[in-house]
């Protein structure tokens, strides 16, 4: 059973997704603020993934997601917002969030998104045959999840990773953004096509020499990416 951690300071809304996620099979840990979340992290090690508010007292949710990125790059964080604002979607996705639910939201949706989440963490059982992939200076082992540039491992969140391991399976291939979207987040996904290009910055900053001029995880300028894994 997973264990998820629920950061929200709206008693309601926090009681709704507590019901809906135990109904589900969900090992449930709540926090009213943020401080008292990134507390109840750092003492319970095991917690998988969080759902975590934006407008929180205190410390708020931009910062909370920001600190336990910096603290563990394996685990899940979807961000729940009432703002619909573009750069509030962005500057969390930026900070290392791996999705985000806008309030209002269903049950159904949230647990259709944590499935996703979980699949992407390698909740959901490992393949029999991992994969290590080899392309130009980068090597990508499956089997524990290590992403090697020059030899040397390169931390990634799990979207980071499963994103870079489907551009790579298909090096010098065209990829749409909603086939990036199909193979990374699942075909159910609901939310903004721009997931897409938030998690290709940040995977950039991480491996290309000049982000700003990229070698690798090159842009077809409204149509796409692709891996150019030959590059020196």
């Amino acid at each position: 059973m997973d264990k998820i951690m629920v950061v929200e300071d709206e008693a309601s809304i926090r009681d709704f997704i507590v019901l809906s996620l135990k109904h589900a099979g969900y090992e449930v840990l709540t926090s009213e603020s943020g401080e008292l979340a990134l507390q109840l992290f750092s003492q319970n090690p095991d917690i998988k993934i969080i759902l975590l508010d934006v407008m929180l007292p205190g410390i708020d949710g931009f910062e909370v997601c920001r600190r336990l990125r910096v603290a563990s790059d394996s685990i899940g964080i979807i961000l729940l917002t009432a703002k619909i604002q573009e750069s509030d979607k962005v500057q969390g996705l930026g900070l290392g969030a791996d999705d985000y639910i806008t309030k209002p939201f269903s049950p159904a949706e949230m647990i259709a998104r944590l499935k996703a989440l979980r699949r992407r963490l390698g909740l959901q059982g490992k393949k029999d045959q991992a994969e290590t992939i080899v392309s130009s200076i980068f090597r990508l082992c499956e089997d524990n999840e290590q992403f090697f540039r020059n030899g040397q491992l390169i931390e990634l969140t799990p979207t980071e990773f499963q994103l870079v391991k489907v551009l790579m399976q298909h090096a010098d291939q065209l990829l749409s953004r909603d086939e990036l979207l199909d193979k990374v987040w699942g075909k159910n996904f609901v939310g903004d096509a721009k997931i897409v290009d938030v998690n290709v910055r940040r995977l950039r900053q991480k491996i290309e020499d000049d982000p700003s001029n990229p070698r690798y995880i090159v842009t077809h300028w409204g149509r796409g990416y692709f891996w150019h894994g030959d590059k020196r």
